[in-house]
């Protein structure tokens, strides 16, 4: 790893240099850091994933923590353990967002990458079964958080202002369609994907009552939308990513489903403690700092645009980001398999 003169600025303190080198300089506890790339953990899981002693990898979380690496939440009688991607040291930020970059190139073995696909795949069934289940009654409980007439407009204008080609849009999760009137005025093709059925229906209903010819709904994810090599000049994740068990991996899957530039819009919560939200709203995580979404979106490609924050009465934050896709080559997909309305 490379580490630029600015990074060790002089009126950084060696004791906290230190430490935060040696928490990360353990090759156990470097594989932990890279699994909790794009995921948070519980301890009991994690001693599942590496297949060693609760003691001692609650020891190893310890160490990390005590440098700032990792940060932790209690859900119940669990502590669960997510990258911390703000460090508590001003002067370490470059250091350890420098650190950071240089594990996430690193690989996981295959028995690590099995325990960790069985989590998620665990994680991905309970949401879904979640929003099958409250599909009638979910914009009512994202209400309690943020709905959309707080942030809609926000979107519509990041969206405006954006200069891109007009041809294909793809809303990932888009509840109840609020955002596809919007789309199938301003592109020639829109594209509803979404991994529950039922949700789907609520776009069909929707998009049948507003008249909107031209939107096509497609039941998958963004791992089946890359495996039709999907192309858009826009993508859209409304109040999508804390939802998801995987949201890094979405963000690297909308950037190669994105025409170079394109453009992909993200509306997500900042990092919060409001612990109600698992069970009311089938939320996986409780937010995300800016921070964590902007070096997301820079491992998959991407580079920052605009940004809205908005501040909620109920205590949340809402942030809207837009990442462009550098021109480049254009790659070319098709669209089959989608089921018209």
């Amino acid at each position: 790893m490379s580490i630029s003169s600015s990074i060790l600025a002089d009126n950084v303190p060696t004791a906290q240099i230190t430490q935060l080198c040696k928490a990360a300089g353990d090759p156990l506890r470097m594989q932990i850091l890279r699994v909790l790339q794009q995921n948070s953990y519980g301890v009991l899981e994690l001693c599942q994933v590496f297949n060693i002693r609760q003691s001692a990898m609650s020891h190893h979380l310890k160490i990390m923590a005590s440098a700032g690496l990792v940060s932790k939440r209690r859900e119940g009688t669990t502590l669960f353990y997510r990258r911390n991607f703000c460090s508590p040291h001003d002067q370490l930020q470059e250091l350890q967002a420098t650190l950071f970059e240089s594990l996430d190139r690193l690989s996981l073995s295959d028995a690590i990458s099995a325990q960790l696909d069985r989590i998620n795949a665990e994680r991905s069934a309970a949401s879904v079964e979640f929003f099958n289940a409250n599909a009638t009654r979910f914009e009512a409980n994202q209400d309690l958080i943020a709905g959309w007439s707080d942030y809609g407009e926000g979107v519509e204008n990041l969206l405006d202002t954006s200069v891109l080609n007009r041809s294909t849009a793809v809303e990932i999760g888009p509840g109840y369609g609020q955002f596809l009137g919007k789309l199938s005025i301003a592109f020639e093709h829109v594209i509803a994907l979404d991994s529950s059925a039922e949700m789907l229906e609520q776009c069909r209903q929707r998009a049948t009552s507003q008249n909107l010819p031209n939107i096509q709904l497609l039941h998958g994810d963004t791992t089946l939308a890359r495996k039709l090599k999907l192309q858009a000049d826009c993508l859209s994740l409304n109040m999508v990513l804390h939802h998801n068990p995987l949201p890094a991996q979405i963000i690297t899957d909308c950037a190669a489903l994105l025409n170079p530039g394109g453009i992909l819009l993200i509306t997500d919560l900042c990092a919060h403690n409001q612990q109600w939200t698992r069970e009311s709203c089938g939320d996986l995580w409780m937010g995300f700092e800016p921070a964590q979404l902007s070096h997301w979106a820079r491992s998959a490609g991407l580079v920052d645009g605009s940004s809205l924050y908005l501040a909620q009465r109920n205590g949340f934050r809402v942030q809207l980001r837009l990442f462009v896709k550098p021109q480049a080559a254009p790659i070319r997909g098709a669209t089959e398999a989608l089921l018209p309305i």
